[in-house]
């Protein structure tokens, strides 16, 4: 009787993650849609894409260092080009103010990620380049898993599901999970520990969702201005790379090294 080894479940979860990741990715369509029909991006923030483009940049990195991590290299080097597509579709539909204040943000964004490639050449041994770039994608992605923690208070406040679309929440909490079994497989700690955190919060955002969409909305309390940035918000990771459409939003690796922090 044939086993299934770890390599195996840890390539299944990862192509899983990856077919969400890439669901996660293409989220914002609408909202791109409709920033092209009024030809204008009023309304809408630049902050999720700039966010998802630095993470998706940051996880391919990592992908890139590691060994036999191409389907972290994979879902992020589409997730990289699809952000820097919305970005330049946002930009030229952008006012003045908000195009110059995206132009910071990405340069900010890049400039930073530049630094950190430079420092890691020049200061971090060979042997200790995947952990170091490891760490910083974990710290970055626990910041991102964290974001939606705003959207949930406004729930909780206005007693309105509004800003929080349950399908978001859904695909979020299913792409943290994939994400976490391939860490854990790969015995990847950088991985599986930021989409623990993602799949906690994402249960927690179902859980608000159940308990408020029957709730009636306060009108006194509702917010201005949420549907678009809700959305927007999340492409966190994508991901969930997100995602914030953070995308998360998104994450991964494989053969295990003395200078990479594993799961023993």
């Amino acid at each position: 009787m044939a086993f299934v080894t770890h390599e195996e479940l840890a390539f299944v979860s990862g192509v899983i993650g990856n077919i969400i990741g890439f669901l996660l990715f293409l989220a914002p369509l609408p909202t791109f849609y409709t920033i092209c029909k009024k030809k204008t991006s009023e309304g809408f923030q630049s902050i999720p894409y700039v966010v998802a483009l630095t993470s998706a940049i940051l996880i391919l990195t990592y992908g890139l260092l590691k060994t036999n991590a191409i389907l972290l290299v994979t879902i992020n080097s589409v997730g990289s080009v699809i952000e820097i597509t919305y970005l330049a579709i946002y930009l030229f539909y952008a006012s003045k103010k908000q195009r110059i204040l995206t132009l910071k943000l990405i340069l900010i964004n890049l400039g930073s990620y530049g630094l950190m490639m430079l420092i890691t050449i020049l200061l971090v041994k060979p042997s200790y380049r995947v952990s170091a770039v490891g760490w910083i994608c974990a710290a970055f992605n626990l910041a991102v898993f964290a974001a939606p923690l705003s959207i949930m208070k406004r729930v909780i406040t206005t007693k309105s599901v509004e800003y929080m679309p349950f399908s978001l929440s859904f695909f979020l909490t299913l792409s943290a999970t994939t994400w976490f079994f391939y860490g854990f497989f790969t015995r990847d700690c950088f991985i599986a520990v930021p989409n623990v955190v993602g799949f906690l919060l994402g249960l927690a955002q179902i859980v608000l969702y159940l308990a408020y969409k029957n709730a009636k909305k306060d009108d006194e309390e509702k917010p201005p201005n949420g549907k678009g940035d809700t959305v927007e918000m999340i492409h966190t990771k994508a991901n969930d790379n997100l995602h914030m459409e953070m995308n998360h939003y998104v994450c991964t690796c494989k053969h295990k090294k003395p200078n990479e922090n594993n799961f023993e």
